[in-house]
């Protein structure tokens, strides 16, 4: 199937990430390009960007970097040197930018710095007293190592300033690099001017550093202990003036159309430069916004990398075939002639849905354009119908479940007003195979029961055995019989019993994330099991199709309550989970949070003022208080913005409920 070929892929790719990241930061020996480890680490992004349920089940914080070695003493970045997210074309960029106005409650257009992105090796310089006290390597982004006397080898970096201006405290970053002339003469030595760069930064002697001609770029500040700066392009002005060299084709642009203009001209003018890129960054220029915007676990909300071109060729579609998701969605794969993408061999193609083969007209057959960008998993480009042959039929999307004969269909979205992209089986229990399937996959998964020796290949070698077809069935397995069975063993079928027996005991969170119902992933299984706080209560709701009242926990809505109502609507639906009940030792949540809102709920009524509901519940959350999504009698605060609803005042008035403005819960926040 193409979801087990994604996670196969997926996971080799994280295994051999780890392995170049030892080789290229640890031992200095690597034995890929630099472009080869970047495609690695952008495919594998992406891998996680496009498929959700890897990164539900599989997901490690990438490594930007190696941990720190053991040669070299450790540091402790204060603000973490975080990757950036990738842009491949207009449509990323659009959607980068929507997602800075949503999040600010605003339309206000601002300008970008713009600036080349250098295939180099991250530093950062920590000044102290006007005095270079640390230079640190970006090591994975928390901790670096400390290798201050071989950057002071680099005669880019100045090791005291003398500026009047210059902050007290600031840890300032750049960028080390080659450029191409020098590298030329050096290329005998390493694989390419990065890992040149790399290895000389990690000499023990700061004498061989010195012997590689390096050079440093710098672009921005980690922590500074007084900032002036109101923008971006200020603070590289800034740079200059106090010494530091700063890149001469730095822009600041006003808008999306700008940028790719200046993406397409820049693209043809990057390989005239001295040094190699690939890449432009932007960065909102305006600082404030840039504070405000903030951060997510691994990169900048303000900040984006726009890649250049992606790799693409020709082939033939030999076969389309049609895999059943775990929720019943039906997804196209194109079987095609293999071809070599970027040096890839790719046999499939994913086709998406049933209106994407109807847009672009996709039939077996066709000669068609794939590209990669980034992706493990191709996709369709365009077709050449000019190749195309004269008794070629269009393709004719299944209306019934090809595993289990069920009607499928395509689900009417209200908020939009339109149909779904997807069609779905509407078998959605354990009595359709490939959504079973899927389906106890998914329950032995890392988020879920993460059973170990319990893989997906073993899910399918035990469901044609018939030891498996419903998730309660692992914990009665025949182990005498498993131990018998080609490539087991008496040992590992003792494992494998361990290994279940120790998933026993596990979290109501994780639980209600391992049935695998549509639309309830981790953190909507975290809002449901945090708010019912156990199974039991969770279980009475259910019982007695009160599934509506979770309409209350904030960031619950409709879509979920009606996943969650057609799950259980489904009596072996509830038979199976009344049963694994009775089999696990599901633990209640527990709040350990212990901020100053601690056990304190919030509702909103009106539009405030200079903030967005996103980053005001964001806020709320920081300090360790809740936001409810309706009034009743467990609410504390009602926070009244401009033109507020009348109706929410009064029931909050009637509930007893302590109506506050904006500027009163900012009070409470301190």
């Amino acid at each position: 199937m193409i979801k087990d070929q994604i996670k196969k892929e997926y996971k080799l790719k994280l295994k051999a990430l780890k392995k170049h990241n030892k080789l290229y930061y640890d031992t200095n020996k690597p034995i890929i390009t630099d472009s080869q480890y970047d495609k690695l680490k952008l495919e594998i992004i992406n891998l996680e960007k496009n498929f959700t349920y890897l990164k539900n089940e599989n997901s490690t914080n990438i490594p930007v970097g190696y941990k720190a070695s053991k040669s070299f003493e450790k540091f402790k970045h204060k603000v973490p040197m975080l990757s950036l997210s990738n842009a491949f074309d207009k449509d990323d960029l659009i959607n980068f930018e929507k997602k800075i106005f949503n999040y600010l409650d605003t339309k206000k257009k601002f300008d970008y710095s713009v600036e080349p992105k250098i295939d180099g090796i991250s530093a950062s310089l920590t000044y102290i007293n006007k005095k270079l006290e640390y230079g640190v390597s970006r090591g994975d982004g928390n901790i670096g190592e400390i290798i201050t006397e071989n950057l002071k080898t680099i005669d880019d970096i100045p090791h005291l300033i003398k500026n009047d201006e210059f902050p007290n405290e600031i840890e300032i970053r750049g960028e080390v690099f080659i450029k191409k002339k020098d590298f030329f003469k050096i290329k005998d030595n390493f694989a390419n001017p990065r890992n040149a760069a790399s290895g000389s930064l990690r000499q023990k002697d700061p004498e061989q550093t010195k012997k590689i001609p390096l050079n440093f770029i710098a672009y921005a500040h980690g922590f500074i202990g007084t900032k002036s700066q109101n923008s971006q392009s200020e603070f590289l002005k800034d740079l200059k003036r106090w010494g530091f060299k700063t890149n001469t084709e730095n822009k600041v642009l006003p808008n999306i159309e700008e940028l790719i203009k200046f993406h397409k001209k820049f693209e043809n003018k990057r390989f005239n430069l001295e040094y190699d890129i690939d890449g432009l960054v932007y960065k909102v220029n305006d600082m404030n916004l840039q504070s405000r915007l903030g951060f997510t676990s691994n990169s900048p909300r303000w900040a984006i990398a726009h890649k250049f071109s992606a790799d693409s060729a020709k082939t033939k579609i030999l076969n389309i075939e049609i895999q059943v998701g775990r929720t019943g969605a039906l997804t196209p794969v194109a079987k095609v002639e293999p071809v070599n993408i970027g040096g890839v061999v790719v046999s499939n193609a994913t086709l998406h849905n049933e209106d994407e083969i109807k847009r672009k007209d996709i039939r077996i057959g066709d000669i068609v354009k794939i590209e990669r960008a980034g992706d493990v998993i191709p996709h369709v480009i365009e077709v050449d119908k000019t190749s195309r042959k004269i008794k070629s039929k269009v393709f004719d999307f299944p209306k019934k479940c090809p595993s289990c004969g069920s009607n499928t269909i395509k689900e009417y979205n209200k908020l939009t007003k339109k149909y779904d992209a997807v069609r779905r089986c509407t078998n959605d229990s354990y009595e359709c195979e490939k959504i079973a399937i899927e389906k106890i996959k998914h329950f032995i998964s890392k988020e879920a029961l993460n059973i170990d020796g319990l893989g997906k290949k073993v899910v399918e070698k035990f469901w044609e055995l018939n030891l498996i077809k419903k998730p309660q069935d692992i914990f009665n397995l025949n182990y005498p019989e498993i131990a018998n069975l080609d490539g087991w063993g008496k040992l590992s079928a003792r494992n494998l019993e361990n290994s279940i027996l120790n998933s026993k005991k596990i979290t109501f969170k994780r639980f209600l994330y391992s049935l695998g119902i549509r639309h309830i992933g981790i953190e909507n299984a975290k809002l449901i099991s945090v708010n019912t706080k156990n199974i039991s209560n969770f279980l009475k709701i259910v019982s007695k199709n009160q599934i509506d009242k979770f309409l209350n926990i904030d960031g619950i809505g409709e879509t979920q309550i009606k996943s969650l109502n057609n799950f259980f609507s489904n009596k072996k639906n509830l038979e199976t989970v009344i049963e694994l009940t009775n089999i696990l030792n599901i633990q209640s949540e527990i709040s350990e949070k212990n901020g100053i809102l601690k056990n304190k709920t919030f509702m909103f009524t009106g539009k405030l003022d200079g903030i967005s509901r996103a980053e005001a519940k964001s806020l709320i959350e920081k300090n360790s208080g809740t936001t409810l999504s309706n009034i009743s009698k467990n609410l504390d605060y009602l926070v009244v913005g401009e033109k507020p609803t009348k109706k929410k005042i009064d029931q909050a008035k009637n509930f007893s409920v302590k109506v506050i403005t904006q500027k009163e819960l900012i009070k409470l926040i301190n």
